[in-house]
């Protein structure tokens, strides 16, 4: 599937079709070169979710966490840039994090990847002239669910 994102209004109606469907378990997996647009779109399924504050990065967090009531459900944004290895992801008690929320994991193949697991929206980010796409990857759990 791929979405056409020309511009940021783009980005975030499709980060609230997301967040519309995201269930605990779920992983939305980001990737796409430096400046992409993942933090952007993590933004704004966040927003989708009922989150209203700041979003930062997690580029040096490694790990963000939202909880109820701030968001509709418990997510945990991840960006594994940083990570040298898969067994990383695994000091850091992801699965931990992962308990009863969705995840949202920017540069997801630093940390092993998460496209076996049936519940996996991978999307990758290109630009496209002067936006964006995004070629999404449905897991059989988002099968029929993706708007």
């Amino acid at each position: 599937m791929i979405v056409p994102l020309p511009d940021l209004a783009a980005m975030e109606a499709f980060g609230a079709r997301v967040a519309a469907v995201l269930r605990p378990g779920d992983v939305v997996a980001l990737s796409g070169g430096v400046g992409a647009g993942k933090t952007t779109l993590a933004r704004a399924i966040l927003r989708g979710l009922g989150h209203d504050g700041e979003v930062p990065s997690p580029t040096f967090s490694i790990v963000e966490a939202y909880d109820l009531p701030a968001v509709r459900l418990p997510v945990a944004h991840a960006d594994f840039y940083r990570l040298r290895s898969p067994r990383e992801a695994d000091e850091l008690g992801l699965d931990d994090y992962r308990e009863g929320a969705a995840l949202i994991a920017e540069w997801p193949e630093m940390a092993g990847g998460f496209s076996h697991e049936p519940g996996c929206l991978a999307i990758l980010l290109e630009t496209d002239g002067t936006g964006r796409r995004a070629i999404a990857s449905l897991g059989a759990d988002w099968l029929g669910r993706m708007p």
